[in-house]
Protein backbone atom coordinates (compact mmCIF):
# COMPACT_ATOMS: atom_id res chain seq x y z
CA UNK A 1 0.00 0.00 0.00
CA UNK A 2 1.12 3.13 -0.82
CA UNK A 3 0.50 6.01 1.59
CA UNK A 4 -0.50 9.62 -0.07
CA UNK A 5 2.75 11.86 0.60
CA UNK A 6 0.32 14.67 1.58
CA UNK A 7 -1.11 12.59 3.70
CA UNK A 8 2.10 12.04 5.37
CA UNK A 9 3.03 15.47 5.39
CA UNK A 10 0.92 16.15 7.51
CA UNK A 11 0.62 13.71 9.79
CA UNK A 12 4.52 13.41 10.39
CA UNK A 13 4.83 16.24 13.29
CA UNK A 14 2.50 14.24 14.88
CA UNK A 15 4.02 11.15 14.87
CA UNK A 16 7.56 12.66 15.65
CA UNK A 17 6.18 14.35 18.39
CA UNK A 18 4.75 11.06 19.69
CA UNK A 19 7.79 9.09 19.36
CA UNK A 20 10.22 11.43 21.21
CA UNK A 21 6.77 11.77 24.01
CA UNK A 22 8.41 9.29 26.94
CA UNK A 23 12.07 9.36 26.07
CA UNK A 24 14.57 11.93 24.03
CA UNK A 25 15.00 9.69 20.63
CA UNK A 26 17.53 10.67 17.45
CA UNK A 27 16.78 11.23 13.97
CA UNK A 28 17.84 7.22 12.80
CA UNK A 29 15.91 5.91 15.79
CA UNK A 30 12.92 7.81 14.76
CA UNK A 31 13.16 6.95 11.12
CA UNK A 32 13.26 3.48 12.41
CA UNK A 33 10.02 3.72 14.69
CA UNK A 34 8.11 5.22 12.22
CA UNK A 35 8.04 2.07 9.76
CA UNK A 36 8.68 -0.81 12.63
CA UNK A 37 5.28 0.71 14.51
CA UNK A 38 3.46 1.15 10.87
CA UNK A 39 4.45 -2.35 10.43
CA UNK A 40 6.28 -1.14 7.29
CA UNK A 41 3.28 1.23 5.27
CA UNK A 42 5.33 4.71 6.53
CA UNK A 43 8.31 4.84 5.33
CA UNK A 44 10.25 8.40 5.15
CA UNK A 45 13.61 9.27 3.67
CA UNK A 46 16.33 10.18 6.63
CA UNK A 47 17.05 13.67 4.08
CA UNK A 48 12.92 14.20 4.63
CA UNK A 49 12.94 13.72 8.84
CA UNK A 50 15.38 15.93 9.96
CA UNK A 51 13.52 19.16 8.32
CA UNK A 52 10.51 18.15 10.20
CA UNK A 53 12.59 17.86 13.48
CA UNK A 54 14.87 21.18 12.77
CA UNK A 55 11.24 23.06 12.57
CA UNK A 56 9.73 20.73 15.51
CA UNK A 57 12.78 22.35 17.06
CA UNK A 58 12.61 25.85 15.75
CA UNK A 59 9.16 26.29 16.99
CA UNK A 60 10.09 24.55 21.04
CA UNK A 61 8.16 21.54 20.70
CA UNK A 62 11.03 19.86 20.57
CA UNK A 63 14.51 20.06 22.02
CA UNK A 64 17.65 18.52 20.77
CA UNK A 65 20.80 17.86 22.35
CA UNK A 66 23.86 17.01 21.35
CA UNK A 67 25.39 13.55 22.50
CA UNK A 68 29.33 14.59 22.56
CA UNK A 69 30.01 10.06 22.92
CA UNK A 70 31.48 8.04 20.68
CA UNK A 71 28.90 8.46 18.29
CA UNK A 72 28.27 12.32 17.99
CA UNK A 73 24.44 12.83 17.62
CA UNK A 74 21.89 14.73 18.29
CA UNK A 75 18.56 13.72 20.68
CA UNK A 76 15.29 15.20 20.62
CA UNK A 77 12.77 15.28 23.05
CA UNK A 78 9.15 16.81 23.70
CA UNK A 79 8.66 20.00 25.48
CA UNK A 80 6.47 20.80 27.44
CA UNK A 81 4.75 23.32 24.35
CA UNK A 82 5.05 20.13 22.46
CA UNK A 83 2.45 18.34 25.01
CA UNK A 84 0.53 20.48 24.70
CA UNK A 85 0.25 20.89 20.47
CA UNK A 86 0.24 16.69 20.51
CA UNK A 87 -2.55 16.75 22.68
CA UNK A 88 -4.86 19.24 20.55
CA UNK A 89 -3.29 17.51 17.27
CA UNK A 90 -4.09 14.00 18.85
CA UNK A 91 -7.67 15.28 19.66
CA UNK A 92 -7.88 16.61 15.62
CA UNK A 93 -6.53 13.51 14.36
CA UNK A 94 -9.58 11.40 15.97
CA UNK A 95 -12.16 13.91 15.12
CA UNK A 96 -10.89 13.60 10.98
CA UNK A 97 -10.46 10.24 11.31
CA UNK A 98 -14.15 9.92 12.38
CA UNK A 99 -15.35 11.77 10.19
CA UNK A 100 -13.87 10.54 7.06
CA UNK A 101 -15.10 6.78 8.30
CA UNK A 102 -18.61 8.22 8.42
CA UNK A 103 -18.32 9.88 5.35
CA UNK A 104 -16.66 6.90 3.55
CA UNK A 105 -18.55 4.42 5.56
CA UNK A 106 -15.76 2.35 5.68
CA UNK A 107 -16.65 0.36 9.44
CA UNK A 108 -20.43 -0.36 7.59
CA UNK A 109 -19.12 -1.22 4.14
Amino acid sequence: MTIDRELKRGSAEMMILSLVEDRARHGYEILKLLEERSEGVLKFHIGSVYPILYRLEKRGWIRGETDEGARRRRTYRITLEGRRVLKGQRGTWQELVAAIDRVARTRNA
